[in-house]
Formats: C-alpha cells, structure tokens, sequence
C-alpha cells in the first residue's frame, strides 16, 4: 500500500487524468440509469406497482393484450376460483375537461378488486399529474364516444401507463366507449407457478411488461448504453495500468530480484485502483443524487439508493478485473531480462 501511494503522489498527473475519466463515465451511467428507471415508472407504473403474479391473455392474441378477449365463462371461473384476482382491460383515450381541453389518457377499469381504484358509473379517478393540468375533484369530463360524463371524484398517485396518466372508469363506461363485452387480461396476483387455464396464456409481471413494444424497446436501448459505459470503464482501466506497467518493467525486476513477490505487486496495482475509483464514485455518487433531489418536476428521472450501490459494486468489479488482466504480464516478467530491457 506504500509503493502504491508513493507512486500515486509521483505520477498525480497520470492518476488523475483516469479518476477524471472513470468520473466522467460512472456519472454518465448514474444519470441514464437514473433516466431509464423513471422512463420506465413513467411508462408502466400501473404494472410495477401490482404485486407479483400473474397475467392471463387469450393464446390467440400473439401476445398482444389489446387484441386479447377473456371469454366470459373463463374468466367467472376464474374469479370464483380466486378471490383476490381481478379482470381488467387498458385502453389508450382522451377526456375533454370543462374548457374543453382534450387530455389524453389510459382508460382502466377492472372489476371488484383491491388492485384497483373502485368507481361507480360515471366516476371517474385520474393520476395526480392531471391536477397540473388545472383538473380538480368536482370537474366534469366528457369522451366523445361516451353519451354521459364523468365526475372526477378522487386522484391516484403514480399511476401511469405507457407515458400517460391513468383514468379509472367503471366497467360498463368503459364498454360503451370501445363497443366491447369482453375483458382483456386476467391477473391472479401471489402465484409462484402459473396455473394453466385452458385457452389462455400466462405472464410474469416482468414478462408481461416485454408484451409492451414500447416499454421494451425503451428499456432495451437505454440498459445497452449503460452496459457499453460499464464495458468502456473496464477497458480504460486495462490500457491504462497495461501503459503503465510497460513502462515500469525494468522497475519491477529490480523490485523482483530483491525478493518482492508477484502478489505484492498486484496488490499495488489493485490497490490504485480502488483507490481512483472510490474517489471517482464518490463524486459521481453525490452530484447524481443531488441531480435527483433538482431535476425537473416534469422529467422522468429515479435513481435510488439501491441501484446507486450496485451500480457502484459493478464499477469496482469490472475495474479489478481490467487491472488484473492488464497486470498479468507483471507475472511473466524476469528480473534479469526486465533489468536489461532499461532502467527505471
């Protein structure tokens, strides 16, 4: 640890030069990961939020929950089976408030369940963020294929679904707006197995949110990104300490020949390591959480504490393994040869 510190205040220039630049990629990462876990709430906080279960579609649906139909006798018998499921459809739409403003928003409506919000026929409850908009419990909203109105008699917190606000509606509402008589989904929350049921296919809450083309290629592209910066830290760690190592390899023999083992010199190399990289995500650490705390009130952004630690644990892993196998040719090195090579 001596050596290791000793070289450090030696070569500051070098050291800081990649602290500066694992900072640099560990925030980039803290603040996409912060930005894909809130895109991700923005987009299905409706699902995210139910407890583990599982969905029901119809088989011939292709995996598809807006072309699925629950037929009517399945799903009573389902429901008689478990009390606690519930059935329920989604629908993209829009409410028109009393200025006649159009919102859009994500009909729901299920049937009795503690899952979801209960309205009576011609109530309706929407997501908080509607209230930004100047709606209000009391107001009175119209849909263009709905031949009555709607009450707003309550708000729900976090409740989104494909980037807008959700809308509670009873069932009957809601059957008149799109001309349906069936249910689209079935969910039997605390199963650990699926239950087969004849004429339907079952999905994980994970899985169902991969039936989503939206959810999944957002998340997709954005954990590409952050695993491609997690991927770069660990290459810069190896060209780094691989750079230093060549030039330090008439050093090293000589440290050989006097007795300093193989090992030593690792965990030299290690510990630099840690040490850059602790600094460098402690920095990153502070200034994304601050972020998180002053974003935007409108911009979708989450970073917990949770994933900031594993994020931080990864980091330190994949930077180990970049100096060790950089570190490797210090194990080949012969103290003779390496002396001959040139002097420190």
């Amino acid at each position: 640890m001596n050596m290791a510190w000793k070289e450090i205040k030696k070569s500051k220039a070098k050291f800081i030069i990649l602290g500066s630049i694992i900072f640099l990629v560990s925030f980039l990462t803290f603040i996409i990961s912060g930005l894909a876990n809130g895109l991700s709430q923005d987009n299905a906080a409706l699902i995210k939020d139910l407890p583990a279960g599982h969905f029901y579609m119809n088989e011939k649906a292709n995996q598809t929950y807006n072309l699925s139909k629950i037929d009517p006798s399945v799903q009573e018998k389902v429901l008689q089976e478990h009390q606690d499921a519930a059935a329920l459809s989604i629908q993209m739409g829009f409410v028109n408030d009393v200025e006649d403003k159009q919102h859009s928003v994500a009909f729901v409506t299920s049937t009795d369940s503690e899952l979801f919000e209960k309205v009576k026929p011609g109530e309706i409850i929407l997501d908080r963020s509607l209230e930004k908009d100047g709606i209000k419990v009391g107001d009175v909203l119209t849909n263009n294929q709905f031949s009555g109105e709607f009450k707003v008699v309550g708000f729900a917190d976090q409740k989104k679904y494909s980037h807008a606000p959700v809308a509670f509606i009873h069932m009957d509402n809601y059957k008149e707006i799109y001309k349906v008589k069936t249910m689209q989904l079935i969910f039997i929350p605390g199963q650990n197995q699926a239950q087969a049921i004849n004429g339907l296919q079952s999905f994980s809450n994970n899985q169902f949110l991969g039936t989503i083309s939206s959810y999944k290629a957002e998340q997709m592209s954005l954990n590409m990104i952050i695993w491609f910066l997690v991927a770069i830290s660990g290459m810069l760690f190896a060209i780094f300490f691989y750079m230093m190592n060549v030039q330090k390899i008439g050093l090293y023999g000589i440290l050989k020949a006097i007795g300093v083992k193989t090992s030593t010199l690792f965990r030299m190399m290690w510990s630099q390591m840690f040490f850059i990289t602790a600094i460098a995500l402690v920095l990153s650490v502070v200034l994304s959480q601050g972020f998180n705390m002053i974003a935007p009130e409108g911009m979708p952004f989450s970073l917990t504490i949770g994933t900031t630690i594993l994020l931080s644990i990864l980091f330190l892993i994949i930077g180990f393994i970049g100096a060790t196998l950089s570190g490797l040719q210090i194990k080949k090195v012969e103290p003779l040869q390496a002396i001959q090579q040139g002097d420190i």
